[in-house]
């Protein structure tokens, strides 16, 4: 029988979950901490580029829809979630690919970090920023990283696949 890789073993998902929940551990953890030590817009400046702040998000990246009124905590909700069973559906189906499986089990742990804030509380803590010359860049957290660096994997995942392939 010739060898494929499109499997549905539970086994060669463990590793991917597994990563995907050791993201969503780490960034609750960091999150539990700001909040319990920092008041919201609270600074420790750490180096002359990097501060950690406790920043609300009610919006998605660099704030977008932040000042609407409410609706889109539960449509960045639905999308995170949507992303998530996605996500589950596009590993179980590619296993075997593991720069694919990495950056999705990144998106993924990075989606549910994101999704638990909003829906316990209605808006995702960021506290890192990273400044330099009067320049802020948009304050994020370890969730956000998570699904940043798996966007990147999945761009080069496809680079490498279109040259293996010319």
């Amino acid at each position: 029988m010739p060898k494929t890789t499109f499997t549905r073993s539970p086994s060669l998902l463990l590793p991917w979950l597994g990563l995907a929940l050791i993201i969503l551990i780490a960034d609750q953890f960091t999150k539990v901490l700001i909040l319990g030590y920092y008041r919201l817009g609270d600074s420790t400046y750490v180096t002359s580029f990097f501060n950690v702040v406790r920043v609300h998000n009610t919006g998605a990246a660099f704030s977008f829809l932040a000042e609407a009124s409410g609706w889109q905590r539960w449509f960045f909700t639905a999308i995170g979630i949507a992303a998530a069973l996605f996500i589950l559906w596009m590993l179980r189906s590619h296993p075997g690919q593991k720069l694919f499986s990495f950056a999705l089990a990144c998106i993924l742990g990075g989606a549910l970090g994101n999704v638990i804030d909003r829906t316990m509380h209605g808006y995702v803590v960021d506290f890192l920023q990273f400044h330099w010359a009067g320049w802020y860049f948009p304050s994020f957290n370890i969730a956000d990283s998570a699904i940043t660096i798996g966007a990147v994997c999945l761009i080069l995942d496809e680079l490498l696949r279109v040259r293996k392939t010319s």
